[in-house]
Order: C-alpha cells, then sequence, then structure tokens
C-alpha cells in the first residue's frame, strides 16, 4: 500500500509539473502554496529528495515578494498614492528577491568550481541577479522619493508650530491670484525654459502621505526646492509677480530630513472640513 502511495503521488506530481503555467498576482501565490503542499507530502512519503520541498519554498517566497513588488512597484499605483508601510514593504521583498538569487549563484559556482556544472550554466543566473539588483536599485529609489514626499508633508503638519517656535522655518505669502492646472502648466513652462528641466513636482494634489496626516490637499502642488537656492529664490519670485499664494518651507523635520520645498496654493485644509 505503501508503494502505491508513493506512485500516485509521484503521478499526481508528473501530472501538476507538466501542468503548471506562469501566472503573476494572488493566483500564482495560491499555485506555489498548494505546490508547496504537494512536494511537501511527497518528501514526506519518501518520492521526492528534501532539496525539492526547499526548492518549492523558495519559489514560494519568490511569488510572494514578486506579488508584492507587481503591486507597488510595477502597479498601477503613484508613488503619491503609496503609503510609508507600503514602500518598506515593497524594498524590503525586492532585498529578499536579490538575496535568494546571489545565494543561488553561490551554490552554482562552488558546483561549478568542482567540476560538478559547466560554467555556462551560471549566465542565466548572472542575468538573473542582475536584473534583481536592478529591481532593487528602482525599488530604493521610489521609497526614497516617498520618504522625502512624506517628510515634506510632515513639515506642512508642523506649519503652526514652525512658525511660532522660528518665523523663518516657514514663510507664507498669500497672494491675490488663483491656483490651478492651467496657472501650474504656465509656471512648468516658465521654469523648464529659465533652467533647462523639468519643475521637480514632488505631490500633486491628494496623496496617501497628506491623507494619513489629515490634510486635503488637492488643488495644491509641493516642488522639491530649496526656497533658499536659485531655483526656488527664482520660483517665489516668479509666484509673487502673478499673485500666486504659496508656502515656503526651510525646516528640518525633528532631524529626519531637511523638508525643504515650496508648497504652491492656498494652505491644505484639514480633512474633516473636506468635502
Amino acid at each position: 500500500m505503501k508503494e502505491m502511495r508513493k506512485i500516485e503521488l509521484l503521478a499526481v506530481f508528473l501530472f501538476t509539473a507538466g501542468s503548471v503555467f506562469a501566472q503573476s498576482g494572488r493566483d500564482h501565490v495560491a499555485r506555489q502554496q498548494a505546490e508547496v503542499e504537494r512536494v511537501r507530502e511527497m518528501v514526506e512519503a519518501g518520492v521526492l529528495p528534501k532539496v525539492r520541498l526547499d526548492e518549492a519554498e523558495a519559489a514560494l517566497a519568490d511569488a510572494r515578494d514578486r506579488d508584492a513588488l507587481d503591486r507597488t512597484l510595477y502597479g498601477t499605483i503613484g508613488v503619491e498614492d503609496l503609503t510609508e508601510e507600503q514602500a518598506d514593504e515593497m524594498v524590503e521583498a525586492a532585498k529578499r528577491q536579490y538575496a535568494r538569487q546571489q545565494e543561488a549563484v553561490e551554490k552554482a559556482k562552488a558546483l561549478v568550481d568542482v567540476g560538478a556544472r559547466p560554467r555556462m550554466d551560471l549566465m542565466p543566473l548572472l542575468q538573473e541577479l542582475d536584473s534583481r539588483r536592478r529591481t532593487l536599485d528602482l525599488a530604493e529609489s521610489r521609497g526614497q522619493l516617498l520618504r522625502e514626499l512624506a517628510a515634506a508633508a510632515r513639515a506642512e503638519e508642523l506649519q503652526e508650530e514652525a512658525e511660532a517656535a522660528a518665523p523663518r522655518m516657514a514663510e507664507r505669502y498669500d497672494g491675490s491670484g488663483a491656483f490651478h492646472d492651467g496657472v501650474l502648466k504656465v509656471i512648468e513652462t516658465a521654469y523648464a525654459k529659465q533652467f533647462g528641466r523639468a519643475l521637480p513636482v514632488s505631490a500633486k494634489g491628494a496623496t496617501a502621505v497628506h491623507r494619513s496626516l489629515g490634510f486635503d490637499h488637492r488643488g495644491r502642488v509641493d516642488v522639491a526646492v530649496n526656497p533658499d537656492q536659485a531655483e526656488g529664490v527664482w520660483l517665489r519670485k516668479y509666484l509673487e509677480s502673478r499673485g500666486i499664494p504659496y508656502f515656503a518651507f526651510r525646516a528640518a523635520v525633528r532631524g529626519k530630513a531637511t523638508g525643504a520645498h515650496i508648497h504652491i496654493g492656498p494652505p491644505s485644509l484639514r480633512l474633516r472640513y473636506a468635502d
């Protein structure tokens, strides 16, 4: 009976291996989870070696991390809609994927060094390692951008405290003109003409970070320039010449980030006052 059970399990495994095809997202994770359970059962029955379970569990970990990256890095979520927790999840998933591939490369190199595998087997592993390195770089870059956006949003949250403690930390200009997308396009065109590059907008309208802090940032734009550097000085003068309201933030945020940026538009309202 035990031998018959082994044969049945092996038949199921071979059928599954022949019919599995690549899927993305949570369906793929569910399939990999089921695969781990099937392989574990066969290992316990003696049909497969323990190394096959290790491989299946590594594939499941890869699927979970890929799902996290599909949602946060490769999906339709813009950086302005990411939460800090999602950004951390994104970076950690990319780190784990890269570390697993590094381990696979090192194991393959060891086999190549003793003549157990041809050197050409390393090529696809190294190519995948390079791909995961680029993914990690991209995730870390996007995570850093999110942290800078969060720092800028927190600087706005501390607006009243900053102005009371040191008036020079945040400078307010109420202006007399309106601000909307049409005005923003004019500002972007003038900035590009002046400096030869795009206006570095770090947050346009409502963002997940602003919402988490209780701010209604609709109809407002944050620009990642220091108000006292050349770009910031020019931008403030340009806004004032057209009566466009702004806040210029110079303050560090609790010792973690400069938070320096220029908020274009009227002050953000608290969400309890929003529509």
